[in-house]
């Protein structure tokens, strides 16, 4: 593998495979992009219902210091 951090190392029948910090955030972000879309789809949210709930969510976890 390359340089990259490893995050965790697994054993895939037999075989020792390392996955990186890069490898698990896309997994993360790929699942996380399904799972809205499906969501979604489903008819359970409404888009702007999700961009206005991660503008909420953004501005709790990144507040600055002073607030």
């Amino acid at each position: 593998m390359s340089n990259k951090k490893v995050a965790l190392r697994m054993v895939i029948n037999g075989e020792e495979r390392e996955v990186t910090f890069e490898d698990l955030a896309l997994s993360n972000n790929l699942a996380q992009e399904a799972l809205v879309r499906l969501l979604i789809d489903k008819g359970l949210i409404k888009a702007d219902e999700m961009l206005n709930m991660l503008e909420t969510v953004k501005k709790e976890r990144y507040r600055t210091v002073d607030e």
